[in-house]
Parts: structure tokens; C-alpha cells; sequence
């Protein structure tokens, strides 16, 4: 225990240090030297990041496209440090060098150009506030994904969460260009995290088939077992391909070793979603439903991590047909940002033993994308007029970060809201029906069977059952969906009683007492809704979660409670009718006796 604890801190501070220095691009910008080049040496852009070409370093010094580095003379072994340098900040799509810094490269001849040395100095790249808003994203949602999956792998040690942590060791939405931009200065330095790089993305592919296997109860079944026990093989042969894609940095032509590197990674997500969808019937229905989410999580933050990839290490999308498809920066951020979903959703699906149905937030995350895209159509050209006329310092652009993000974050708070507005229509014109008809209650026993029985109908709930306040304990006068066989009564000690003095509904999670004696599996209750008062409470419903294995959602919980206070003040009338018909007849008593 404590060595695995030892490991995971260890790799959790490497991850931590790719991620969080690239914080610093948010107000200083690292530079460029103007160019794209392939891992075969072509070069296939002499515009880069720059808006014209005339800011273009490779342009000045007479690079053009379709000019190749001549990996015969510029390579690592024997190693020259300066020679080494150079090579590791030109090669591999989009690269990303601190500014001032310089690399000589060696261009191969051509027809009618011969062949040369040129000496080139990075510029600052031009980075908007786009670019900028995505890249703070990325960075939070990357640091937040890798200690979420460190926590799991903290609090639930085990073969599924150590899968999931090794994954998201790599695979996160956080980028390392600040990271890889310094150790350009020690070249050797590079190498060693390349390597590492190597082995950690391979282990990550390794660990995605891992936790699909074992995904939700960290149990692998039979016939799963011997493509777990083959999972090592897997890793190793993954390592030695990606150890390819640098051979580059040997001299060696490796583009399209790269591109099968990351069209693997393709591969590798495809089988982690086949073993999904063929282990999603095995599961219990609460299990079913955590099961989906960790699918669609897949669904979506897979191939956009695989096209942002593509994007910016190949020429994949340059040599189509079509032309150059390859998406601009900010586009590649918001790929990688989308990767992060994924995180979310398992995060959500392993530390949860039930969760919603994965259509709220599928919903939620629509609604997000949206808000953040129509903003930045909208505004994009207007901003950078804005910036035109109005020169603002980098730390300046800190705050207007902030407040774009206040923005949008309120944006997409009113949005989610309307949304649930409209997607629970059918919710609130039963919760109308259920209210009305409580209001119209002319019985304790009638109020139950609406608390209980109708609303297990409404919501299609594994069980429900109403418990009234009589004397110094509640008691369960009528069946009970879901609930034969089980308590009856529960008295004043339970330790959920205590939780009725709260007005509102509240989680079962920890609230019951082992021996008291509730529906197992799926039926066991997990809200409790008093009928209650400022002084009094009258009556107790458990609610059980969906028939589906899906829990019951925040707007369900707010519907149920809102019914219970409903229920309450009915009660109340009822009893203080009861109350005065029985003073009524005591009064008549006492004066006939007089």
C-alpha cells in the first residue's frame, strides 16, 4: 500500500509538472520559428502561427514549403548537443520554442535551390484572446482530470482506478508545451522525456483496455481474463511502436510511423468501447447505468483527442483531397478540452454507486458546448478590432479572461435551467396533478398513497413507501411498493430520523442503520422526503431509485421534497380538523352534562 502510494505521488507530480507551467502561456506567449515540418523533414507551412509571412523567422531565412531538413546530417547520434537541439524543436507538427532561442538547420538541395544552412531565431508567436481562453481551459480541466483520477486511485486502490490514472496520466486535456519548450535547453533532458513519454502513452493505451474490462466493481469476468493477463504484451508492443515515431531524431523518415502511432491510439479506443458495449448487458441495472456514462464518455472524448492529435503532430488532414483540413490552434485546444469529458463522465460513473441517467448531462454538456462556441463566433472579430485600438498588456488580458469566463459561466447556468424547464415538462405537469390532488385529501391513508404509491408510478421507481409519525415512531400502515417483507416501523433512535428535523428532502447515503431491515439491491431507498413543519414532522416516504438503475436527479429530488411540504401542510389541516370536531364533541358533552 504505502509503495503503490509512493508510485502514484511520483507520477502524479510529472503529470502536474507537464501541465502547469504551460499556466504561464496565458500571459507571456512562447515563440516560434515559422515553420511546420513533418517527421519526415518536409516542410510543410513557412507561415506558422504568424499572420504574415514577412513575420515568419523560416521565411526571411529563405525556407519555403515543400523544402526538407536533411535528417542524414541532423540528427542525435553521435550526440552534438547543439546539432541534437535543433532537430528535437523542428520536427513533429507544431512546435512550440522559447523566444530568442536559435537552431541551425541543414535544408536539403533542390532543383533549382542548392543545399544550405540556415540559422533561424524564434519569434514571439501571435496568440489571441481565443487562444488564450481555450488554453486556460485546457489547463484547469488537465489539472483537475489528473488529480481526480489520483484521488480515485487514493481512496479506491485497485486494477480499474490504477487503469483509469494511467490513462489520464497522458491523455489529458492539459498541454506541455511550456514543459517540452525548457527542456529544449538540455537536450538530453528531452530525450530521457521522450522516452518516458514513450513508455507512459503506451501504459495509458494499456490501462484504458484495463479499466474497460473491470469498469464499474473492479471485477474482471472469465472470459475477460486472459486479454487482461495479455495486457503487459500489449504494453510492451505499443512502447516499441511509439519508440519508432522518434526515429526521426536518428535520421530515419518516421511520418507515417507516426500517424499509425496515433491512428493506434484509434484502434486502441475502439476496442476499450467494443469491450464496453459487450459487458453492458452483464451488469446489474445500477451498474448498467454507470456503465453508460463511462461509454459515452468514450463516445465523445476519444476521437476528439485522437483528431487533435493528428491535427498537430501529422500532416494527416494536409495531404487530403480537400486541401489542408488541419484544424487552427484554438480548434485543436477545444478537441483536447473535449477529452475531458471523458474524465468527467468516469470520474462520475466510479466514484458514484448510482448515478442519473446519462441524458442530463450529455444535456448539460451540449448546452456548455454551445455557450462556448456562439460567444466566440460572434465576438471573435469584434475583439480583435477591440484589440486593434485598444493595446492592452498581457497580465491585463488575466481579467478579461475572468470576466469572459463569469459570462459564459452564467450563460450556461440560465441555459441548463431553461433546458430542464423544458425537458421536465411531463415532471411538473405530474407534480401539478400530485399537489392538487394532495391539496384535495380529505385522509392520512389518501396523502400516503399519493406520497407512495402514485409517485413510485409518476417516476417508474424500483419502490416507495410512507412511513407516518405515530406516537414516538413512524410506522408503515400501508404495503409499500417494493418493501414486502420489510420494516415496519421505524423508531425514534434510527439514525435517519434525526435527518427529518431538516424541512426538505434529503440523501439516504449513510442514513440507515444496518439493522433495520430494508429492500436490498436495487429497491433500497436513497432519498427520504418528510412531511414536515417548522415545529413538527408528520410522516416519512422513502423513495427508491429508477426500475432503470438510475438515480434519482436533482430536479426529481426538488419535485418530491416541494410535494412533501405540500403534504405537510395538509396533514397539518387534517389533524387540527380531527382536533376541533373532537373538541366539538367534547364541548356537546359537557353541556348536556351541565
Amino acid at each position: 500500500m504505502v509503495r503503490n502510494r509512493v508510485l502514484l505521488t511520483v507520477l502524479l507530480v510529472w503529470a502536474l509538472a507537464m501541465i502547469v507551467p504551460d499556466m504561464a502561456r496565458f500571459v507571456r506567449p512562447l515563440g516560434s520559428f515559422g515553420f511546420y515540418a513533418n517527421n519526415d523533414g518536409l516542410v510543410y507551412d513557412v507561415l506558422g502561427p504568424f499572420d504574415d509571412k514577412t513575420a515568419s523567422p523560416a521565411w526571411k531565412a529563405g525556407i519555403r514549403e515543400g523544402d526538407r531538413i536533411d535528417l542524414t546530417r541532423m540528427h542525435c547520434l553521435p550526440y552534438d548537443a547543439k546539432t541534437c537541439g535543433s532537430v528535437l524543436a523542428a520536427l513533429g507538427g507544431l512546435q512550440y520554442v522559447i523566444p530568442g532561442r536559435s537552431a541551425t538547420l541543414e535544408i536539403l538541395g533542390t532543383s533549382d535551390r542548392p543545399a544550405r544552412q540556415v540559422v533561424l531565431v524564434a519569434g514571439e508567436r501571435p496568440v489571441d484572446w481565443l487562444i488564450r481562453l481555450v488554453l486556460l481551459l485546457d489547463q484547469i480541466a488537465g489539472i483537475a482530470v489528473v488529480l481526480a483520477a489520483a484521488w480515485l486511485v487514493w481512496t479506491r486502490p485497485g486494477k480499474m482506478s490504477w487503469g483509469f490514472f494511467l490513462y489520464v496520466l497522458w491523455f489529458n486535456p492539459g498541454q506541455s508545451y511550456e514543459y517540452y519548450a525548457l527542456l529544449q535547453q538540455w537536450p538530453l533532458l528531452l530525450l530521457a522525456q521522450n522516452a518516458a513519454g514513450c513508455v507512459a502513452q503506451a501504459a495509458g493505451y494499456a490501462g484504458l483496455l484495463l479499466f474497460a474490462i473491470r469498469v464499474p466493481t473492479d471485477e474482471a469476468a472469465a472470459d475477460w481474463k486472459a486479454l487482461e493477463h495479455s495486457l503487459p504484451l500489449v504494453g510492451v508492443f505499443l512502447t516499441l511502436v511509439l519508440f519508432a515515431c522518434y526515429g526521426g531524431l536518428f535520421g530515419y523518415q518516421t511520418e507515417t510511423a507516426t500517424r499509425a502511432g496515433i491512428l493506434m491510439g484509434l484502434v486502441v479506443a475502439l476496442c476499450a468501447l467494443t469491450i464496453l458495449l459487450a459487458r453492458r448487458r452483464t451488469q446489474k441495472p445500477e451498474d448498467y447505468q454507470r456503465l453508460r456514462w463511462v461509454i459515452w464518455g468514450c463516445l465523445i472524448g476519444l476521437p476528439a483527442y485522437t483528431i487533435a492529435e493528428l491535427g498537430s503532430q501529422t500532416t494527416f488532414f494536409a495531404t487530403t483531397a480537400w486541401g489542408d483540413l488541419t484544424p487552427p490552434e484554438h480548434v485543436i485546444g477545444l478537441l483536447y478540452l473535449i477529452n475531458g469529458v471523458l474524465c468527467l463522465f468516469v470520474f462520475e460513473a466510479i466514484r458514484s454507486p448510482r448515478v442519473v441517467n446519462v441524458s442530463i448531462p450529455l444535456r448539460r454538456v451540449t448546452i456548455l458546448g454551445l455557450t462556448l462556441s456562439i460567444p466566440v463566433l460572434l465576438l471573435h472579430r469584434q475583439i480583435d478590432l477591440i484589440r486593434e485600438h485598444l493595446d492592452l498588456p498581457n497580465w491585463a488580458w488575466v481579467g478579461v479572461g475572468a470576466v469572459v469566463l463569469y459570462l459564459i459561466s452564467r450563460l450556461h447556468e440560465i441555459a441548463v435551467h431553461l433546458a430542464d424547464r423544458y425537458f421536465n415538462r411531463r415532471l411538473d405537469r405530474a407534480e401539478e396533478e400530485l399537489s392538487q390532488a394532495i391539496l384535495k385529501a380529505r385522509s392520512l391513508t389518501e396523502i400516503e398513497r399519493l406520497l407512495a404509491d402514485d409517485a413510485y408510478r409518476v417516476l417508474n421507481l424500483a419502490s416507495a413507501a410512507a412511513f407516518r409519525r405515530i406516537g414516538p415512531v413512524f410506522r408503515r400502515l400501508e404495503t409499500g411498493d417494493g418493501w414486502d417483507g420489510c420494516a415496519t416501523t421505524l423508531s425514534s433512535n434510527e439514525p435517519l430520523i434525526a435527518s427529518t428535523s431538516k424541512r426538505g428532502a434529503f440523501s439516504l447515503d449513510g442514513a440507515l442503520a444496518d439493522d433495520v431491515k430494508l429492500p436490498e439491491g436495487l429497491k433500497r431507498p436513497v432519498l427520504g422526503v418528510p412531511a414536515a413543519s417548522r415545529i413538527r414532522c408528520f410522516a416519512l416516504t422513502l423513495y427508491g431509485p429508477h426500475t432503470s438503475g438510475a438515480d434519482l436527479d436533482s430536479y426529481e429530488r426538488a419535485m418530491l421534497g416541494r410535494l412533501g411540504d405540500t403534504a405537510a401542510d395538509v396533514y397539518a389541516e387534517l389533524e387540527n380538523n380531527e382536533l376541533r370536531k373532537t373538541i366539538e364533541v367534547l364541548e356537546g358533552e359537557l353541556a348536556t352534562d351541565n
